[in-house]
């Protein structure tokens, strides 16, 4: 009787321990950092807390061969990211790292189906990867989605060009796969016929395909559970759009908001998700960014869903980085480097005060005492989150240094990742990993 009570015990756990990794929703963080915003958990134990240009505790540091946009993605011990080459992007590569020194452990390339000019204008390998036990799904804004094994073999890859006809899109797509413990979600919202696939991880089949949002995005789709189910929802310029995960059909739609275009739907409870406003890329005026900043509820009423704010934000504003929600508050960096801090549950101000980070164009992370960030420039703001006081400045390279080597732009900070251990910082044409000196 013991022995059949320890093996159902250990069935338990071991079930237990695969439901927890591969169970409906978003797969868990753990091991690794895998999707960009991490499937919208960002909150840590510890991350270091101290570094500089100079080389304190930073681990190593990669020349890439190329540009990116995208976040590095962290399975296990290895690091995986993506990046464009050539004056048209011609090429579009991913790329395998160790975690513990940087060393390349495979890279496979690919021709581009859409080149276009390489500029500071055009999104460049800008959305970012998904990584499970299965290996690593990428795509580039010039159409190709591609998985790959974790030593680099190539399981499927899809032309969407050859199969659903061109790419445009005014200054590229930036839209990060999204992904269940089946499915990864690609949204392509060109400017003609848009739309969102759900292809099976393991052959790349099309599960469903549906019609875009129709309007402008640079944000990324975010998988919110409302009432024990997954909506996929995306922000557009003006209006913000939710599917179903299983079937692709549009449950709801909301147009009370405006300057949308550019930060993710941050989830923070069943139904509830943060969005951030931004006048980044100037698509409506101005003086109607502040407002759209705020708290949305999804509510099912009598079978049908709706979709309001709890509330909105008076003054507070993104540049291109998310929102991030920590200690019970919600945390907004704008374009001048100016920090709100709002309370989660009423959306009032209780500051807004000026950091060193200045424009932040990453997602914030946190762990439960500090704010971390990471200013465009290369400059981390590290604050208390209890009194919303600056407590550390921490800089991974010389702006001033980097802009004289390279005029044309290159030291753009554009993702901060972790492992738990390791901060992994990554800028277009470089990343770093930082790793405090006596932390286990």
């Amino acid at each position: 009787m013991w022995k059949k009570f320890q093996r159902t015990q250990i069935l338990i756990l071991v079930v237990g321990g695969w439901l927890a990794a591969f169970g409906s929703g978003p797969l868990l963080a753990d091991p690794g950092w895998t999707a960009f915003q991490n499937g919208g958990q960002l909150k840590f134990a510890s991350l270091p807390d101290a570094w500089d240009a100079d080389g304190k505790n930073i681990a190593w540091k990669i020349a890439i061969d190329g540009y990116g946009q995208s976040s590095p993605v962290v399975f296990g011990d290895q690091v995986l990211l993506t990046f464009t080459s050539g004056p048209n992007k011609e090429q579009c590569h991913v790329a395998a790292y160790g975690l513990k020194d940087g060393s390349k452990r495979w890279q496979q390339s690919f021709a581009n189906p859409t080149p276009e000019e390489s500029n500071n204008y055009i999104s460049r390998a800008a959305p970012t990867p998904v990584v499970d036990a299965r290996g690593v799904i990428v795509s580039f804004e010039g159409g190709l989605v591609i998985a790959l094994s974790h030593d680099g073999k190539i399981r499927w890859q899809k032309n969407l060009v050859e199969s659903y006809g061109p790419i445009k899109a005014r200054h590229g797509l930036a839209a990060s796969l999204e992904q269940d413990s089946e499915h990864v979600f690609v949204w392509i919202e060109r400017e003609g016929s848009p739309y969102v696939l759900a292809l099976h991880k393991e052959s790349g089949e099309v599960f469903w395909k549906t019609d875009g949002v129709g309007a402008t995005s640079w944000s990324s789709p975010r998988l919110i559970t409302v009432g024990g189910e997954s909506q996929l929802v995306c922000s557009a310029s003006g209006r913000v759009a939710a599917f179903d995960a299983k079937t692709g059909n549009k449950v709801w739609e909301f147009t009370d908001i405006a300057n949308n275009t550019t930060c993710t739907p941050i989830p923070v409870g069943d139904g509830l998700f943060v969005i951030g406003a931004s006048d980044g890329r100037g698509e409506q005026p101005g003086g109607a960014t502040a407002p759209s900043s705020g708290l949305l509820e999804i509510r099912s009423i009598d079978g049908k869903f709706q979709v309001g704010y709890k509330w909105r934000a008076d003054k507070a504003t993104c540049s291109f980085g998310s929102p991030i929600v920590a200690g019970n508050k919600v945390w907004l960096v704008n374009r001048s480097g100016v920090l709100y801090q709002l309370d989660l549950e009423s959306g009032k101000q209780i500051s807004a005060e000026r950091v060193a980070a200045g424009s932040v164009w990453a997602t914030p992370i946190a762990t439960d005492q500090r704010l971390y960030l990471f200013g465009k420039g290369g400059v981390t703001s590290i604050v208390d989150l209890a009194n919303a006081s600056e407590i550390a400045t921490c800089t991974t390279w010389e702006q001033a240094a980097e802009t004289a080597a390279n005029p044309m732009g290159g030291a753009v900070l554009y993702a901060a990742v972790t492992d738990g251990d390791t901060l992994l910082i990554r800028r277009g044409d470089a990343l770093y990993a930082i790793r405090q000196s006596g932390r286990q």
